[in-house]
């Protein structure tokens, strides 16, 4: 398999000399084509530090990261744009779509700033809504559609570029536990079905159970990484839950 995403020893400072706080600290780990990574830890433990790195976001203070063996570390300008327009993918906890435009509008937007053309348009927003189940609601607006509908048209404009990598922040955080579980469904389906990369920020537990590999952040570190191998969802939780626990959080947070 080859690698998507290298992260190479990277740190990320905040502050000035006589407050500095290092939120990131001296971080290593890859992540394969194909892999469905979690990334899971307490607020304050850097992971969405870490996540605005890789989105190119935030900046590092030291260290490389690499995608597709391209260092985004070192990217500017235009190079920088076309690198996020074209290889990273999006998915938001507030789904961020447009009010003003139809869930098909949405979808297809990113394909419409490429300037692909509106036939090969027309055929991927339509085999992408098939797929994730929202072809009824493609003429409505965001307003008009229920929130696991909303995070469904979210997940379709994050993939219809075909990304390398797509990027997860929390997106179950505003859905019902029903709309949750079918999002996860969704990743699920999409990592295994179109071998979609995805790395998912998360805190909660049943997220994160979904994931073939977890890493665990505390205090700008790697604490610990689970991989889920042949376990069953539920004995992966389970195992989850633990580290959890070890890593001092309130179960009460995570399930």
């Amino acid at each position: 398999m080859s690698k998507v995403l290298e992260v190479k020893s990277i740190e990320k400072y905040y502050g000035n000399k006589t407050n500095l706080t290092k939120a990131i600290d001296n971080i290593s780990f890859d992540v394969e084509k194909g892999e469905f990574v979690g990334i899971m830890g307490a607020s304050g433990s850097g992971k969405t530090t870490l996540l605005n790195c890789i989105s190119t976001i935030d900046k590092v203070t030291s260290g490389h990261i690499l995608v597709n063996g391209k260092d985004i570390t070192r990217l500017k300008g235009n190079n920088l744009n076309k690198f996020r327009r074209e290889e990273l993918g999006f998915i938001f906890q507030d789904f961020n779509l447009l009010d003003t435009l139809t869930c098909y509008e949405n979808i297809a937007l990113a394909l419409t700033i490429q300037k692909v053309n509106i036939r090969e348009i027309d055929k991927r927003v339509k085999e992408i809504a098939q797929k994730l189940g929202i072809e009824e609601i493609l003429n409505k607006y965001p307003y008009q559609v229920s929130g696991g509908q909303k995070q469904r048209v979210a997940s379709s404009r994050a993939i219809i570029t075909n990304p390398q990598l797509v990027l997860a922040d929390e997106p179950t955080g505003a859905l019902d536990s029903k709309s949750a579980r079918q999002l996860l469904e969704i990743f699920e389906f999409l990592n295994k079905e179109i071998q979609a990369t995805i790395f998912l920020i998360t805190h909660d537990a049943f997220s994160a159970s979904y994931a073939s590999r977890v890493l665990f952040i505390k205090d700008g570190k790697i604490f610990n990484e689970l991989i889920k191998g042949n376990d069953t969802r539920k004995q992966f939780f389970e195992k989850i839950i633990e580290v959890q626990t070890l890593l001092g959080g309130d179960l009460s947070d995570v399930i």
